[in-house]
């Protein structure tokens, strides 16, 4: 069984991800990663991190993946070696640089290389072997014959990662100057401002001010705009193609995020769940429209792509604990005493309910829960444990809830 990899950003993020069935999980550190924004761990955090991954028996990897500048290359030594005496599994690396301070500084290190790295052949793959590398996490541009392709050419124990799921770049693995261009925050810095999401229009050079919508709709398009990836339908293609571990992109997301898709990957790598329904869980998250990137030959996607965001649940609350026959959550989502709410807990399908009791936090009955981040009491019929997820699932006619900023993702 390949290993499920998920993303974390923060602690609450990648505690859950483990309750919901991660068998490891990566994150960013202070330094060096390509997530800069509000998601790198702080030293002491990634011993915590590391000791809870380890009790669990489950790994922690940390992404180290940015390109480094000559004046990083005095202090990578230091953090390679805080990384193993820390008792970190794997450093994901992808600066040939890092890669040998790393085996300098870090012998005993596992190297895994990152998709920035572009590896898309066995030679290249054989190469990094050479240089150490215990995994390559394949460029997104591989097909699934690829991908077989080059591990019949590779020994048993440089196991190969693949995406299955989340935000895919539109440029060429990863390596964009888009943001830095329009914004100066790079994006190979780890500084992205994702103007590839923004809207725009066509301007002909002699017709100045006159915009031209490239494809005909009010708000222009998001043609630059790639489609979200999800593999959930055809894991054992992934599998019998000799992937040995499914990543799951998403850093910069919540906790909601987080168990939602964790979950649904899980469940349908034990069987718990059908391809149909895993699926059905995965438009309960905030999410562009899905795609199978390029696993089979050319990138799929739809040439009509306005950029939306779309999703069939709202994030209602995060479970703090049990108070006798009531449960503490912390609110994310406005609900009213009498919503069904749906109780998503690890392996388990989505339990639905009736909110027949609800209060404030000092006890007092209220009508309705709608001032985010603040506790709440409320009843709940099921065993719900603190780290569980509450969400308000509202399918409207004709697909998915349109629910750009409206809290499905942190």
């Amino acid at each position: 069984m390949p290993e499920l990899l998920a993303p974390a950003g923060d602690m609450r993020c990648l505690k859950t991800a483990y309750a919901f069935g991660a068998d490891a999980v990566y994150i960013g550190g202070p330094a060096l990663q390509l997530r800069a924004q509000k998601t790198g761990f702080e030293s002491e955090d990634i011993i915590q991190a590391v000791q809870f991954a380890h009790s669990l028996g489950k790994k922690l990897y940390v992404a180290a993946n940015s390109f480094l500048e000559e004046r990083e290359l005095a202090h990578a030594s230091d953090y390679a070696r805080f990384l193993l005496d820390a008792g970190v599994d794997a450093v994901i690396a992808s600066d040939l640089g890092m890669v040998s301070i790393l085996k300098e500084a870090a012998p005993e290190m596992e190297i895994h290389v990152s998709t920035q790295a572009n590896c898309l052949n066995s030679r290249a793959a054989h190469a990094w072997k050479g240089m150490g590398a215990s995994r390559i996490i394949l460029g997104r541009e591989v097909t699934l014959e690829d991908i077989k392709r080059i591990r019949e050419h590779l020994p048993d124990d440089l196991q190969l990662e693949c995406f299955v799921h989340g935000a895919m770049c539109m440029s060429y693995s990863g390596r964009c100057l888009l943001s830095a261009y329009l914004t100066g925050r790079s994006a190979n810095r780890g500084g992205c401002t994702q103007p590839c999401r923004w809207n725009y229009v066509l301007e002909e050079q002699t017709r100045p001010g006159m915009y031209l919508p490239i494809v005909e709709g009010e708000k222009g398009t998001a043609i630059l705009s790639s489609h979200d990836l999800c593999a959930i339908e055809f894991l054992d293609k992934l599998r019998e193609a000799g992937v040995d571990s499914f990543k799951i992109e998403g850093r910069m997301k919540g906790e909601y995020y987080i168990a939602t898709v964790v979950n649904a990957y899980r469940a349908r790598m034990d069987g718990i769940l059908s391809a149909e329904e895993a699926r059905a869980e995965l438009d309960c998250v905030n999410h562009r429209p899905y795609s199978t990137g390029f696993y089979f030959s050319e990138l799929q996607y739809g040439h009509d792509n306005r950029g939306d965001y779309m999703a069939d649940c709202i994030y209602a609350g995060y479970v703090l604990g049990r108070e006798g026959n009531l449960i503490r959550i912390e609110q994310h989502g406005s609900f009213a005493r009498g919503a069904v709410l749906e109780l998503l807990s690890p392996g388990k399908r989505a339990q639905p309910f009736h909110v027949d009791t609800l209060m404030d936090d000092a006890g007092n009955a209220c009508k309705i829960a709608n001032r985010s981040g603040l506790q709440y009491l409320l009843g709940c019929p099921y065993d719900a444990q603190a780290g569980d997820i509450l969400r308000v699932h509202e399918p409207k006619e004709g697909g998915h809830t349109e629910t750009l900023n409206r809290g499905a993702s942190r």
